[in-house]
């Protein structure tokens, strides 16, 4: 505010935090929230946003601690509406593409590979063959 006084801006200041414009927990809260419900984002993600916005340690554990624990429910969701993208892909390829994407929002490891394979099996899709191991040459026998 170039030419402005310092009375000025302090007045200007304190009329916003009056007004509720400047509160960092409640712009924790709607960013925290909106990440979560139009983003579906995990909470890693949504840390992130919130140290990246400069929003205070202790405010942004506050808002994280707010949040729904529905982690789980969120990221089988999300798998649901992207599971179509990879009909047709060999089943360990959707999965890692699937848990990929999970992944990136924030969802962790466990989280998103077990939302994986239940979107996967709900749309009928898994492994065209049963897991077997390698055969390795090598044959372990008892002592005699």
């Amino acid at each position: 505010m170039e030419g402005a006084d310092d009375v000025l801006a302090d007045e200007i200041v304190d009329h916003f935090v009056d007004l509720g414009y400047l509160d960092d927990t409640t712009f924790a809260e709607q960013l925290a929230m909106s990440a979560v419900e139009k983003r579906g984002e995990g909470r890693r993600a949504v840390a992130e946003t919130l140290r990246k916005r400069g929003i205070p340690r202790d405010v942004a554990e506050a808002a994280l601690a707010a949040l729904p624990d529905d982690d789980a429910e969120r990221a089988l969701e999300f798998a649901r509406s992207k599971v179509r993208a990879v009909e047709g892909v060999e089943y360990e390829a959707a999965l890692r593409r699937l848990a990929g994407q999970l992944g990136r929002r924030g969802y962790p490891s466990s989280i998103a590979l077990t939302a994986s394979r239940s979107a996967l099996a709900e749309a009928g899709i898994g492994r065209s063959r049963p897991f077997a191991r390698p055969a390795s040459g090598v044959r372990f026998t008892p002592d005699e």
